[in-house]
């Protein structure tokens, strides 16, 4: 139906030019019955207000819809009194168009003005049999009128089923629009919060050693402040974007990152290593590799970030942190991809939020909003020992890449592979996975 009714501009230009041409003279001919100049004039006044009210934008609906209902009814009073009637009309178009008032009515106002305009529109559709000559009443009392009612009943269910579709169709632009506002705070909070935790952690260094009475020397200190900068411009360059893609059209936009690798996991654990404990990460090459769907990838890299974000936060003792992906290939519901990021800081003392409460907040409730969106599942909580987890588990659609190669060489490559990134004096070829995950066989 949408399909049949979706007409291109100029299609719906010249229909709109040949109603206005046409239905006006239709109008004007039905007057003209009458053999009344005056009374063919009041005719074709009366039938082309009601008509232009069907067109009229809702500001100016009710003056101009209430005004043709009024000279509808003063046409009808006037007909009634005079000699010269229509033989075979009383107005078939102005009746149509007076239905179509009673709809639009229903729709647009509130109930009391709707009922009384509405109400003015029914009588003059009752009364306009007045029109024809008296020896026409009975039959028309008895078939016309009966007929009208039921159109304006039919009409005004169709203006309350109108009326119901706007308002349904008004809470759902709310709540995509409050879902979009929701999504563009969580990628400021995971983009540009990464960075201020970064500034904030140098910021705090600098402080702590100095109220130590241990100063940085120079050399330290500007390398301290470059890593401030660095962050500072970081945060910039991500909120600049994010405010790209708000102002821009929506035809003209910036296309989404198509998301697929998760190479650049190496450089977000490498420039979090920069400014806070050495951390690992074990990546599978197939998924290093491969071509993953944009809301896996996105969905893992937003995971990473903002569980770095919320160590740097949290976990200031922290000495090493893992970060863990990989691909499990499960029984009948297919292959996951989990997600594990954990460090070792203890949750006491200043290094963890009150007693009782969680490292979890705004972030990761986001996080979890994300991974339910592609099917999964993001849990956080103590590990066991000493330390935090924040584990994502998501389903892989469709069938594994590279499994053909990846059961080839599984039969000569037994470790695990990984790439390790660190600060100076930190370094090494071997991921930990974790207490509670063992190795897992991967594609070189």
């Amino acid at each position: 139906m949408n399909q049949f009714f979706d007409l291109p501009d100029g299609g719906r230009r010249i229909t709109a030019l040949c109603a206005a041409l046409v239905l006006p003279v239709v109008v004007a001919a039905e007057g003209a019955q009458t053999g009344s100049v005056p009374l063919a004039a009041a005719w074709t006044v009366s039938g082309c207000l009601v008509l232009v009210s069907l067109v009229a934008r809702p500001g100016r609906f009710v003056a101009v819809a209430g005004s043709g209902v009024l000279v509808s009814c003063l046409v009808t009073l006037i007909s009634s009194q005079a000699d010269a009637r229509a033989e075979t009309t009383f107005g078939i178009i102005e009746s149509a168009a007076l239905l179509l008032v009673v709809a639009r009515a229903v729709r647009l106002l509130r109930p009391r003005s709707a009922v009384l305009l509405a109400g003015g529109a029914f009588t003059a559709l009752s009364a306009q049999f007045l029109r024809c000559p008296a020896s026409e009443y009975p039959m028309l009392v008895s078939l016309v009128v009966p007929a009208l009612w039921s159109g304006a009943v039919l009409v005004t269910v169709l203006g309350l089923y109108l009326r119901l579709l706007d308002r349904y169709r008004t809470r759902e632009r709310a709540a995509e629009l409050q879902e979009q506002r929701l999504e563009y705070a969580r990628d400021l909070h995971d983009f540009v919060g990464h960075h201020v935790t970064a500034i904030i952690a140098q910021t705090k260094a600098v402080r702590y050693t100095t109220a130590a009475g241990r100063p940085p020397s120079p050399e330290e200190l500007d390398g301290m402040l470059a890593a401030i900068e660095d962050a500072g411009s970081q945060a910039m360059r991500s909120m600049r974007s994010m405010v790209t893609v708000l102002r821009a059209p929506a035809d003209h936009g910036p296309q989404p990152d198509p998301g697929g690798a998760l190479d650049e996991l190496r450089a977000l654990t490498a420039r979090f290593s920069e400014t806070g404990p050495p951390t690992t990460l074990a990546l599978e090459p197939r998924l290093a590799t491969g071509a993953l769907p944009p809301g896996i990838a996105t969905t893992v890299r937003d995971i990473v970030r903002e569980a770095l974000t919320n160590v740097r936060k949290h976990a200031s003792r922290a000495t090493k942190v893992t970060v863990d992906v990989r691909l499990e290939e499960g029984g009948a519901e297919g292959p996951t991809v989990l997600v594990a990021v954990t460090d070792d800081g203890p949750d006491t003392g200043h290094n963890s939020p009150p007693s009782g409460a969680s490292r979890t907040g705004f972030g990761l409730t986001g996080l979890s909003e994300r991974a339910a969106m592609v099917g999964g599942t993001v849990t956080a909580g103590p590990r066991a020992g000493a330390g935090w987890v924040v584990e994502a588990r998501m389903p892989f659609p469709g069938p594994l890449l590279d499994r053909d190669r990846a059961s080839d060489d599984r039969t000569s490559m037994t470790s695990f592979m990984s790439v390790t990134t660190g600060t100076s004096g930190t370094s090494g070829t071997e991921a930990e996975a974790g207490t509670r995950r063992t190795p897992a066989t991967l594609d070189t």
